[in-house]
């Protein structure tokens, strides 16, 4: 589970002052749901989920991750997830093999359940075109794909998914959201960030819209859907931001 009271954080610069990045963000996310984060580029949610990757520390407010503080038990917390950023980078003298083979390692595996969940992992990502290809060659999109199985590897309780489509075609992007659906079943916890509205009325129970650091509705798929006559989230989503004064901002 994971469970975000009052989440803030400010980014200070000497020349332009205080950026208020998420001001007092709060939702909770259970096992068994996909909880989507939703926003326009810059308002907030690459920093929220920097925060609860305990990359980045808060400037105020609290939040627990599978049961730990994320400031307090930080190392605890990423024992426990599964973070896919689009920051993240891959190192491009390895094959997807190897880079595989490391973070196996670093998550504390043994050389035989690497080698059984690359196994188990090589269908449902198509890796088999990777494995043996040096990361620095590869396409974007298959550098995504890596990346998502990267991310999945340890069989994490908890995974934070950052725009995981970005880069994929069509085919690609619902292969991701059926895996998506599947952690669901297992019982995840997951939390799924983007700017698609389509991709969030597919996978998630319950959305958040976060424009400027703030929070400006969230509920269950339907409750959000109610919103607007046409029940479309993204026609909720023009309307909220909009309504809020949303224009270009400098939030991260």
């Amino acid at each position: 589970m994971i469970q975000v009271s009052g989440l803030q954080k400010t980014f200070h610069d000497r020349k332009k002052g205080d950026t208020h990045a998420v001001r007092g963000v709060s939702f909770t996310c259970k096992p068994g749901q996909v909880f989507g984060l939703l926003g326009r580029n810059g308002a907030g949610k690459t920093t929220t989920l920097r925060m609860l990757a305990t990359i980045l520390v808060p400037t105020g407010g609290t939040a627990t991750v599978a049961g730990f503080d994320i400031t307090e038990k930080s190392a605890e917390v990423r024992r426990r997830i599964g973070y896919l950023s689009g920051e993240t980078k891959l190192y491009d003298r390895l094959t997807g093999r190897e880079l595989l083979q490391y973070f196996g390692a670093l998550a504390g595996m043994s050389a035989t359940g690497i080698g059984a969940r690359i196994e188990a992992l090589t269908e449902r990502f198509a890796l088999a075109e990777l494995l043996d290809v040096r990361v620095g060659k590869m396409s974007t999109g298959m550098k995504q794909r890596l990346s998502i199985a990267r991310v999945v590897f340890h069989d994490p309780e908890v995974m934070i998914f950052d725009e995981p489509t970005a880069g994929l075609d069509v085919i690609a992007a619902r292969g991701v959201l059926a895996l998506i659906v599947d952690l669901k079943k297992q019982g995840r916890t997951i939390i799924y960030s983007t700017h698609i509205m389509t991709e969030a009325e597919r996978i998630c129970d319950e959305v958040a819209i976060i424009e400027r650091g703030e929070i400006l509705t969230h509920g269950s798929l339907e409750s959000i859907r109610s919103q607007a006559p046409s029940r479309s989230v993204e026609d909720v989503f023009v309307q909220v931001v909009t309504g809020a004064g949303g224009g270009t901002n400098g939030d991260r």
